[in-house]
């Protein structure tokens, strides 16, 4: 889904008069040079078009770059490594978000870990040379704060990657381009890829089950709407069945239902959002009538990763995860 719409936190005017002297406190995190991949290139233009059709032209190849976590975490498997990062990289325990893919967060800023979180005298202080986000609507930075967005994006250029309506190989495929651009060394891409394709060849056996996409609150079971969703694109493109809802809310993101109507639609698999602000599979359980659907009583209720990274890597791993509990499922009556 694509989060709470929640008031966005503004921004002291004050803070835009900021140097890099700004003492850093993110994680008691140094800045690092983000570095591209092996060796500095020369100087050389640097140009690049968005998904909202921003067009960057810039004298020199951008080295400092601050991204969302899930930006960050595709662009570090391509090769490009952030010197700072924004939204979910870590848990309240204070181990990882999944979210963060492959990131060092040993070697990042953390600006903000929780929605409408972001420090911006600390990213002022960064002397970042791009921004680099996902967009679930179009022109909308994916945790970049509303009332501070117009600020933020004075301090440096801003790239948007467009994640909905289009299916995963096209995200990824825009991450590449991106990474491309900034000089990533491309280590392991092929075979990640290879690997990538040949999970996806593998879905196609399990055609004949109904899968159910959902997320769990404490009062609402979402039951996702995969148009929305370039994962869920891909997979329906390489054969899967999935459940689409009738109706959907405001947004096209999912549908609501109550608990009481967990029943709504019959599936042989349900697989369910392991992000942080959806429920437990334990928490679900103890909801009845999730508790009596056919699959959940079949033990067919599997992890869904709803936010991979959008990298041959990211989604070579999500695949084959997937393959493997499908290949525990079968048909129900």
């Amino acid at each position: 889904m694509s989060g709470p719409v929640l008031a966005r936190r503004g921004f002291l005017s004050a803070a835009m008069g900021l140097t890099a002297a700004v003492t850093l406190a993110a994680c008691g995190d140094e800045p690092q040079q983000a570095t591209p991949g092996a060796g500095a290139a020369p100087a050389q233009r640097w140009t690049f078009t968005d998904d909202r059709g921003t067009k960057l032209d810039q004298p020199g190849r951008p080295a400092r770059i601050v991204a969302q976590v899930g930006a960050a975490a595709a662009l570090w498997d391509f090769g490009v490594r952030p010197i700072a990062v924004f939204g979910p990289h870590k848990l309240k325990d204070g181990s990882r978000d999944p979210q963060v893919g492959n990131v060092d967060l040993a070697k990042v800023v953390g600006l903000g870990n929780v929605w409408d979180e972001f420090n911006v005298e600390q990213y002022i202080s960064l002397q970042p040379d791009l921004l680099v986000s996902g967009m679930y609507e179009k022109g909308a930075l994916w945790y970049v704060p509303e009332k501070s967005k117009d600020t933020i994006e004075q301090v440096a250029p801003t790239v948007g990657i467009m994640l909905t309506g289009r299916s995963a190989t096209e995200v990824i495929g825009r991450y590449e381009e991106l990474a491309r651009t900034l000089g990533a060394g491309m280590r392991g891409v092929p075979e990640a890829k290879a690997r990538m394709e040949a999970a996806t060849k593998e879905l196609a056996k399990f055609e004949d089950l109904k899968i159910l996409f959902m997320s769990g609150g404490p009062d609402t079971m979402w039951v996702v709407n995969p148009p929305e969703y370039p994962d869920i694109m891909h997979l329906m493109a390489a054969g899967l069945d999935v459940v689409k809802p009738s109706q959907v809310d405001e947004g096209g993101f999912f549908q609501s239902l109550s608990w009481e109507n967990a029943d709504t639609y019959a599936a042989d698999v349900i697989l369910y959002d392991t992000r942080t602000q959806s429920l437990k599979p334990e928490e679900m359980l103890a909801k009845p009538t999730f508790a009596k659907l056919p699959a959940v009583e079949a033990g067919q209720l599997y992890p869904w990763n709803a936010e991979a990274p959008f990298s041959y890597q990211g989604y070579a791993a999500f695949l084959e995860g997937l393959v493997a509990n499908l290949g525990k499922a079968s048909k129900l009556p």
